[in-house]
């Protein structure tokens, strides 16, 4: 129990990190407002990378809440293909995963 109380202490960290970011990133985007055209054309680069990082930061705190209701629920380290127990080196790097290596694996192809 502690360990999973250890992990949901992780995510929870996780999300607030990625939710600052995100601020972070959309006060960025509003700033952008050059009436010179070179420097908008940076600013507009550069805005399509800040929305690169926007798209993913959202789908990790996606993936993050729907482990954190796993948790809650109690499945948490079970995989939602197949019900096997996700290897805990696994939980390790991806701790909001939701597939075990092998799903995972058959998924990507």
């Amino acid at each position: 129990m502690v360990e999973v109380l250890q992990r949901k202490a992780q995510l929870e960290a996780r999300l607030i990190s990625l939710e600052e970011k995100l601020r972070g990133i959309d006060a960025e985007l509003d700033s952008h407002q050059s009436r010179d055209w070179e420097e908008l054309a940076v600013e507009r680069e550069t805005d399509e990378v800040l929305e690169g990082e926007g798209l993913a930061g959202k789908a990790e705190i996606a993936a993050i809440h729907a482990a954190l209701g796993r948790i809650e629920d109690g499945t948490y380290g079970e995989c939602v293909q197949c019900g096997d127990v996700i290897a805990e080196a696994r939980l390790e790097l991806l701790p909001f995963t939701p597939f075990c290596a092998d799903c995972a694996r058959k998924l990507q192809k």
